[in-house]
Parts: structure tokens; sequence; C-alpha cells
């Protein structure tokens, strides 16, 4: 699984970008540079990501450094496949 192009897929579809997540990279801004990405889309975001990698996220593993970039996302759902 390409967990970058996973994440990418579920920021595009719960966001509804419309396509645009294809031109990001590990370092684009997410939370507040991405307007849809607000705490209801945060919330949503971890959901859809749990349902479809099948991961298990509790609340006292997620802050506001995890949304920050692409990348920071990326990380950390990688950390959780790995876990």
């Amino acid at each position: 699984m390409n967990i970058s192009h996973e994440v990418l897929r579920v920021l595009d579809e719960v966001l509804s970008l419309n396509g645009r997540s294809a031109s990001f990279t590990r370092d684009t801004p997410l939370l507040g540079a991405i307007p849809e990405l607000d705490s209801m889309a945060v919330v949503t975001l971890i959901t859809t990501l749990e349902e479809q990698l099948g991961l298990v996220v509790d609340d006292d593993d997620i802050d506001g450094s995890t949304f920050a970039t692409v990348g920071s996302l990326t990380d950390f759902v990688s950390g959780k496949l790995a876990a």
C-alpha cells in the first residue's frame, strides 16, 4: 500500500477537493491553510482513515501537529499502521 497516496485520496474525498490533492507534496500545509479542513472535517478525516485503512486512533494520539502538513499526517498514518 502506498500510504502517501492513500492519505491524499482520503483528504481529497473527505474535503471534497475535486482532485486538488494531486498537486500536494509532503510539505503542503494543511491545518490553517486549507479552508475545507475545519474542526468537523478533522473528525471526519480521522474516522475515514480508521474505517478505510484499519487504524485505531485514540484521542491522546493526535494534536494540531498531526495535521500540520501532508507529511506529518502521512507519518502519523504510517506509524499507526506499523503499530
